[in-house]
Parts: structure tokens; C-alpha cells; sequence
């Protein structure tokens, strides 16, 4: 997946279209990322230990990957990721722009 934990990335289709977020975790085998602040159902928790409080919580749930685009620093545009390889290094560029991506 060209997408990295830690990426501001761009909601292209779905509820959440247009929101932007960091990226907290990737789950490669499905090909799924979850993002701060989109995709955000409601989950029942159960007290575990004596004192703890139940209730109901929000959490960000998985969306695919394909749905979202990698917001470029320089730029500020979202835009697809190429790559390109400097001193023996692979590294990540903005295709919009060509500034590398971190």
C-alpha cells in the first residue's frame, strides 16, 4: 500500500467525502486504513473491572484505502503517490507537484 501510518490523507466518496485526517493504522492484509475522525460508529462497552463505567463510546472504524488520497505538505492538494529513487533510496514524491512525500 503507498499509504503510511501518520499521512494526512482525503475522503473521496462515501459519508465522510471531503473530510481530511491523520492516518492511525493500516490493515494491509484487507487493504483498510483507519482515519481520525471519519467513519465514526457507536460501540456498547461493558464495565470490565469493579469501578469502570459502561456506556456507549465513538469509534473510528476501517474504510479502504482506494476511497481515500494522500494530501500533500507542499502542495496542499490531494494527489496520487509515485516514487523515485534517490542515493540508493526509494522514496515517496507527490505527483501533482514532485516534492517528496514523508
Amino acid at each position: 500500500m503507498k499509504i503510511k501510518k501518520g499521512d494526512t490523507v482525503k475522503v473521496l466518496s462515501g459519508n465522510d467525502k471531503g473530510k481530511t485526517g491523520e492516518v492511525l493504522e493500516i490493515i494491509p492484509k484487507t487493504q483498510k486504513i483507519i482515519v481520525k475522525g471519519v467513519n465514526i460508529r457507536k460501540k456498547h462497552v461493558k464495565p470490565r473491572k469493579q469501578g469502570e463505567e459502561g456506556g456507549i463510546i465513538p469509534v473510528e472504524c476501517a474504510i479502504p484505502s482506494s476511497k481515500v488520497n494522500v494530501v500533500c505538505s507542499k502542495c496542499g492538494k490531494e494527489t496520487r503517490i509515485g516514487y523515485k529513487i534517490e542515493k540508493d533510496e526509494k522514496v515517496r514524491i507527490c505527483k501533482k507537484c514532485g516534492a517528496t512525500i514523508k
